[in-house]
């Protein structure tokens, strides 16, 4: 795996990485000369990432800030509907450019929000999480939920530019942290055996090297969505673990008597069930999917569901958006490194799922 130095080259876009980044943005301001500059924030980034970001780029002290309620569940139109209010009161136009300072929240709203104002403006994606550095900075998904559904509304477009600093990490809460962990090893699980057997002993930020393995994350997606920018068949594969993860993760957000799971607790969750299916329907070997289970609950401390829980989750998966002609689409695996996309799986397999995540 090679050092993180080089610029990873996405659809249109660079991916840049630690404090030469902010000479790219530097020089591409210089260039295009835009009429105004807003830099979108939440709750949570305002406070320990802005001060960073303009510590690197004192140039922009003097930009408007937006400013959005932390979490998943302002993850909406009507937070949407707020921005596009406030860029219009603060006379933003066409020529101007919206920097989303955030996690996948905050990147994913931001760059729905630039692609509707005035038909599109650009942005640009300064990603301060784990998660949202190896998945969000690349692929141009962006969007919102709707009632509480994952991602139903958006489009896919890009940023003018994405740049990935690992010390906004340092201001990231342990959960946070091993949330973005959770989709690195699925990269691994989808595309690289080796990689996800040196992630399986798990690398905390202080190891110091975190830095080659967020490279090597976005190397893996970005060769993904290049081939298959439109999700036609390729890029299905980085659904592993989505499927029955985002109908989990829509469910705690939803249940009011339940605690919320961040994005990546809830994939460990669909990613160990998935495995199970895999055994049954696309020939994984039952070791290997014991292997993906321990190493996730090495990391991820299980969660009980009730039936009523697991009936809610089942009914949830007619709405993912990988669903065609009325069936349930799920990636799963031949093998390790081998993933196998269109399976349709029969309703009586999930609690044979569910059991299997929950069994010692």
């Amino acid at each position: 795996m090679k050092k993180a130095s080089s610029a990873i080259i996405g659809e249109g876009y660079k991916v840049l990485f630690s404090k030469t980044a902010y000479d790219d943005l530097r020089s591409m301001l210089e260039t295009m000369a835009y009429s105004s500059i807003f830099i979108l924030v939440d709750t949570n980034t305002e406070k320990h990432c802005l001060p960073l970001f303009l510590n690197n780029f004192s140039d922009l002290k003097q930009s408007n800030v937006l400013k959005i309620d932390a979490g998943e569940e302002n993850k909406n139109l009507e937070s949407c509907q707020g921005v596009w209010q406030k860029l219009s009161d603060l006379g933003a136009d066409r020529k101007s450019l919206l920097i989303n300072l955030g996690g996948g929240v905050v990147t994913d709203l931001g760059g729905f929000v630039a692609a509707a104002f005035k038909r599109g403006i650009d942005f640009v994606n300064v990603p301060t999480t784990l998660l949202s550095m190896v998945d969000a900075s690349v692929g141009g998904k962006t969007g919102v939920d709707l009632g509480g559904l994952k991602n139903q509304i958006g489009i896919i477009t890009h940023p003018k530019m994405v740049i990935i600093d690992v010390e906004y990490l340092n201001t990231l809460p342990d959960n946070e942290y091993k949330s973005g962990y959770a989709e690195m090893l699925k990269h691994g699980i989808i595309q690289d055996k080796d990689y996800f057997h040196e992630l399986s002993e798990f690398k905390s930020l202080k190891e110091g090297n975190i830095e080659d393995y967020i490279h090597h994350s976005v190397e893996i997606k970005n060769a993904v969505v290049t081939q298959d920018l439109y999700e036609s068949k390729l890029r299905k594969i980085l659904n592993f673990g989505h499927t029955l993860g985002h109908a989990i993760e829509t469910h705690s957000l939803t249940q009011t008597n339940k605690k919320n799971l961040l994005h990546g607790e809830a994939i460990a969750i669909g990613m160990i069930t998935e495995a199970y299916l895999a055994t049954q329907l696309s020939g994984l070997d039952m070791k290997e999917a014991e292997e993906i289970k321990n190493v996730f609950l090495s990391i991820f401390p299980r969660v009980n569901f009730t039936k009523e829980d697991l009936t809610s989750i089942i009914d949830l998966l007619r709405y993912d958006k990988k669903n065609s002609h009325g069936k349930v689409k799920f990636v799963l695996l031949h093998r390790i490194g081998h993933p196998a996309i269109d399976v349709e799986v029969q309703q009586e397999y999930f609690t044979e799922a569910f059991d299997f995540y929950e069994r010692n």
